[in-house]
């Protein structure tokens, strides 16, 4: 039993200190974003609103200090992230065989490119429409003076459920490797899957139908996507069958 108890704790204790320098990682990414590029990284993302002509204030002592503190938070994540993924995956590759770690590494390099893609293409293409839309549809109405951390707050709501739905291809990999879902299956499930992309479109973005729109477009494109590679992959129950014959 005491040998037994000892792998747990030297595992749990390889995990404690994955965890901790993590953070460690993270903070450290958080300070430098926050006093060399705080206020460069402000500047870019109100850049769309400045730049049609509208005035972002602050309505509290400290609104504008804790915006900043949380775009650098969240710069900081973004630019920390390889190194806490190194971290974990040098935690979790050794109970991994040859063909899994190849095979889970190349996933975790592709669910990252797939997210700063989504994120990429919200920020550049999806989030001018909408903001075109909204200041067209209220103008006359009222004039718009927006606050910095309503207006930061809307732009992260909007960018990272894009980052999120662009994961389709990989839960589809996912789920056609366990032999869940099948490319056929895919296809006669389409009109359902439809149904449910604006479903979680309009759970995941702002709650105004134009983002649900914007989002579930690329997401239907994803899905057509992830037919394709449904139907090039093979269920693992497929590989062991060939491994099988082979020896």
């Amino acid at each position: 039993m005491q040998e037994e108890k000892q792998p747990i704790m030297q595992h749990i204790a390889a995990f404690r200190k994955v965890i901790i320098s993590s953070a460690v990682g993270i903070l450290v990414a958080f300070i430098f974003c926050f006093y060399f590029f705080g206020d460069s990284l402000v500047d870019f993302l109100s850049a769309p609103i400045r730049q049609r002509g509208i005035q972002i204030i602050y309505t509290a002592v400290s609104e504008a200090l804790l915006t900043k503190l949380k775009v650098s938070l969240i710069a900081g994540i973004v630019l920390a992230s390889p190194y806490v993924i190194f971290k974990f995956w040098g935690f979790i590759s050794p109970a991994l065989y040859p063909n899994e770690r190849k095979r889970f590494g190349s996933l975790m390099l592709v669910i990252l490119l797939l997210f700063c893609l989504g994120i990429v293409f919200c920020y550049a293409v999806v989030y001018s429409l909408a903001l075109d839309f909204f200041l067209v549809a209220g103008e006359g109405l009222a004039t718009p003076m927006l606050s910095i951390d309503n207006y930061v707050g809307y732009l992260f709501s909007f960018a990272l459920p894009f980052g999120i739905a662009f994961q389709v291809p990989v839960i589809i990999y996912m789920t056609t490797s366990l032999g869940v879902t099948t490319g056929e299956g895919l296809v006669k499930a389409r009109k359902f899957v439809i149904f449910a992309i604006f479903v979680i479109a309009a759970v995941l973005t702002p709650p105004d139908v134009v983002s649900q729109v914007l989002m579930a477009f690329p997401m239907l494109v994803l899905y057509e996507v992830s037919i394709i590679v449904a139907r090039k992959v093979k269920p693992r129950r497929d590989r062991r069958k060939e491994t099988v014959n082979d020896n």
